[in-house]
């Protein structure tokens, strides 16, 4: 598995900065995608521009330069800043003093947020592993939010693009490198997303990079659009008849225990797992919204056959294999699951108060009261202003 960087950017200067690149070696026979129809042949394999040069070649070529002057430590770039994760793990880093640099699709809408809170933008998509290396130059640490959209194949982004970032990250000397992955993912090689992840995991492990594999249960932020705002808005609520218990955590608190793992050296190389202070159903979730709504929810129940009788349908045709991924996906998380860990010995390694996590009871209440108080203001500004003949 060898990805190709072009001969111009073997070495890169960057505001005073070089990198010296180190050699990538080979992926191993081991990490696969078991959906390959070859056994043991990595996935990625693209075919390079005539004017490239392989990694291997480049740092041979960078060999007999001397060494660049050293990236600073607090330098940090953030693949998929705009995200639900990436924005918060933004915030935090510059709260937090480091010099942040977000790497974003380039898009009719242009991340000016990001702008705004004083990181710098740079437009790559790991879809085009030609367009990586240049955003590395003068990084420290990567950290990777990123994931494919819901339109694109899953492999495009998830598998393909992640090993190139992966192998660019190595050549060019990026000194720490943070993937974000899904719980259990080890134990559903039937799905693709969660085989990626654990693949991905294998590879990053395997590729020498100093690293920190975090696993993840579940965001709070994805609980408002799926059931705070329909239920306010009194539309369908969807849900499943399974007994799926996942421990959601505030995406701000997990970028906080990301920032904390950075700093621990100890931690380097470690496999971690964030989970919230409890897990929760789907319908537990609902009648929690449902009670600082103050009104009731229409909910619609999908029972998980039905899920799985639609992935398989959806198996027939070609042109609808994504979306049966994303069923599987579906499948897992409406089946007879726990998606959450004990934290204690994560909280006691990174010297974390428990106390300091955010629950979802608290996450909820702050977000109901916040947007009802909302509403009643229009609704006294609307009155206001009516006028009467």
């Amino acid at each position: 598995m060898a990805f190709r960087l072009p001969a111009q950017l073997a070495t890169v200067p960057s505001n005073g900065h070089s990198h010296q690149l180190a050699a990538v070696p080979a992926a191993s026979s081991s990490l696969s995608w078991r959906r390959n129809l070859v056994p043991h042949l990595p996935l990625f394999s693209p075919s390079p521009p005539s004017s490239a040069v392989s990694c291997n070649a480049a740092s041979a070529a960078a060999a007999n330069l001397a060494p660049g002057t050293p990236v600073r430590p607090t330098s940090v770039l953030v693949v998929g800043a705009t995200g639900t994760l990436g924005r918060q793990v933004v915030r935090r880093a510059l709260d937090e003093g480091y010099e942040v640099r977000c790497l974003v699709r380039p898009r009719p809408a242009p991340a000016d947020f990001l702008r705004d809170w004083g990181a710098t933008v740079v437009n790559a998509d790991l879809s085009r592993p030609e367009t990586i290396p240049a955003t590395l130059v003068g990084i420290h640490t990567v950290i990777d939010c990123a994931t494919g959209r819901p339109e694109e194949p899953i492999k495009t982004v998830d598998w393909e693009g992640k090993v190139a970032l992966i192998q660019c990250a190595k050549a060019m000397g990026v000194q720490k490198y943070v993937f974000y992955s899904i719980h259990n993912c080890d134990k559903h090689p039937e799905v693709p997303l969660m085989e990626i992840k654990y693949c991905t995991e294998k590879f990053l492990k395997d590729s020498g990079l100093p690293h920190i594999t975090i696993r993840l249960c579940g965001f709070m932020q994805g609980l408002i659009g799926q059931y705070a705002v329909p239920i306010l808005e009194e539309k369908s609520v969807w849900g499943t008849d399974a007994p799926t218990r996942i421990a959601y955590m505030d995406t701000q608190d997990i970028a906080r225990l990301t920032f904390i793992a950075l700093r621990n050296d100890q931690i380097i190389g470690k496999l971690l797992t964030f989970a919230g202070p409890r897990a929760w159903t789907t319908q537990e979730v609902i009648a929690l919204c449902e009670r600082l709504a103050g009104q009731d929810a229409n909910v619609t129940t999908v029972p998980v056959s039905v899920l799985r009788f639609t992935r398989q349908l959806t198996r027939f045709f070609e042109w609808t294999n994504d979306v049966a991924d994303r069923l599987a996906f579906s499948e897992v998380l409406s089946s007879d699951t726990v998606f959450s860990v004990p934290m204690a010995e994560t909280y006691s390694l990174l010297g974390v108060d428990q106390k300091e996590i955010g629950s979802l009871e608290k996450y909820l209440q702050d977000y109901f009261t916040n947007i009802l108080k909302k509403l009643k203001d229009l609704k006294a500004q609307s009155k206001q202003t009516d006028i009467y003949f």
